[in-house]
């Protein structure tokens, strides 16, 4: 008889422990998720899944036309739901951007971000260019007014390709290396207008943040005799 009854009392307080287990959502990812809950119930409710279209971090280049990709929303039972968007993306100026997306239904909203980080790399650079510079034309450093940029031989490297002016056209080519929106030119030589002398040219500038100009400081030599010499001077390339 005393062991049936304490085989009784075990059940009852068994029974107990059981019944006073708090019941709840237990999925983390719900909007009723319950953290104390110790039991799920069944209850678990979810805010819309939103999938975005193309990449979650992105990165253009400064200047360029850009189009939002976008993102699609759905509930759990495949239901669509409506997605709206708020962008500060300024494709003309360099800069970290965020779009949000957000989708809602009965349960709750859902906000996702994308990341646009706008910057100057070597797309950046290249095209036609026109130059208004203070660089001493035939008898300095004779910089072509209208040179054209193009890739050089990595994603650190560009050409200005018609560089100098001579007095049967535009020549050379200037090797560039860039950092984002720095530019370096190397010590290098090229022949002077009229072929008596040679033109020896370093350089380095910035671009500016809205990618359409950069300025180029020049140290320059001109070995052209009696009418040659050397210095400084400042070009502007603009698009």
């Amino acid at each position: 008889m005393k062991k049936f009854t304490y085989l009784f009392v075990i059940s009852v307080l068994m029974f107990g422990t059981q019944s006073c287990k708090k019941k709840g959502c237990m999925d983390s990812s719900a909007a009723n998720y319950n953290d104390e809950a110790k039991k799920d119930d069944g209850t678990c409710v979810y805010t819309p899944i939103i999938t975005l279209v193309g990449a979650a971090d992105t990165t253009i280049s400064v200047a360029t036309e850009w189009a939002d990709p976008g993102a699609t929303a759905a509930n759990l039972d495949g239901a669509i739901v409506a997605v709206m968007d708020n962008s500060t993306v300024d494709a003309s100026e360099v800069g970290v951007y965020t779009i949000t997306y957000t989708a809602t239904n009965d349960n709750g909203t859902t906000t996702v971000i994308r990341t646009v980080n706008v910057v100057v790399n070597q797309d950046s650079w290249l095209g036609d260019w026109s130059v208004s510079d203070n660089c001493g034309g035939g008898t300095g450093l004779a910089l072509n007014g209208s040179p054209n940029i193009i890739a050089g031989g990595n994603e650190e490297q560009i050409l200005i390709t018609e560089f100098l002016s001579g007095v049967t056209g535009s020549y050379g080519t200037a090797i560039c290396q860039i950092d984002g929106d720095a530019i370096t030119i190397a010590p290098a030589s090229d022949g002077a207008p009229g072929g008596l002398g040679d033109i020896n040219y370093s350089g380095f500038g910035t671009m500016n943040s809205n990618g359409l100009s950069f300025t180029i400081t020049y140290t320059w030599q001109n070995t052209t005799p009696i009418t040659g010499g050397s210095g400084t001077c400042s070009a502007t390339y603009s698009k």
